[in-house]
């Protein structure tokens, strides 16, 4: 997976906002409203971590994937795009992690 694969995703699941919900998975979720989408993205986080507890990294690689795509779906409910969170994250390239963290108090 590249950078540009979650883009197309994030455009796909953007694309879907206005679909109807009775034939896309995602127009379904983003009908139900941030929360939900919120609720089920963090269901999907659980998923991984226990996977990764396990030790199972076919099943995390399933979950991770998962993760990332309701991820883009709670961001897209929100309307938050991908670009404003990948930009943070440049922004944030070569700071360390704890003085980053500092940073925010």
């Amino acid at each position: 997976m590249s950078g540009e694969t979650l883009s197309r995703l994030y455009a796909t699941i953007a694309a879907r906002k206005g679909a109807d919900p009775e034939t896309s998975w995602t127009a379904k979720l983003l009908a139900k409203g941030p929360e939900k989408c919120a609720e089920k993205f963090g269901e999907e986080a659980i998923e991984a971590i226990i996977e990764a507890v396990k030790g199972d990294r076919e099943r995390l690689t399933a979950e991770a994937a998962d993760v990332l795509y309701h991820l883009l779906v709670m961001l897209a409910a929100r309307d938050l795009t991908l670009e404003a969170v990948l930009a943070e994250l440049d922004r944030r390239e070569g700071t360390s992690g704890i003085a980053e963290k500092a940073a925010r108090k």
